[in-house]
């Protein structure tokens, strides 16, 4: 069931976002299951994009080689951010530690497509 989710949106993104895509590839764990997807950048930077059976998430942007930045939006429950109005979903904005609400929407590729618009925004005004 996941495997077919992150196939169907490695697809969407590599239609969508080919401007500022590289490359993309599916990356399997040592059961052989997929684990996660990962998106390379133009920009030498990568998005990995992660999802449970339990309905958690993660969309990373991976930027400390390049810009020494992260930006993740995930759903994490951790109680440091509580206090977060969207707990337990929440936004690392370019650091771990700088923590702002996430207004993702809860469908995962409509929230993919969110995400990788906010990257190409990033990207274009850097």
């Amino acid at each position: 069931m996941i495997s077919k989710h992150y196939k169907r949106i490695k697809r969407n993104v590599e239609l969508r976002f080919s401007d500022i895509l590289k490359s993309a590839e599916l990356i399997q764990g040592t059961a052989g299951r997929i684990r996660k997807l990962r998106f390379y950048l133009i920009d030498n930077t990568f998005v990995d994009i992660w999802y449970s059976s339990d309905g958690s998430y993660s969309y990373h942007w991976e930027q400390r080689n390049i810009r020494n930045t992260i930006y993740r939006h995930d759903n994490a429950p951790h109680k440091k951010w509580r206090n977060v109005s969207t707990f337990p979903k929440h936004c690392h904005d370019g650091n771990h530690l700088n923590v702002t609400e996430s207004f993702l929407p809860d469908n995962p590729e409509k929230a993919v497509e969110d995400f990788f618009h906010l990257v190409r925004e990033k990207m274009t005004t850097k």
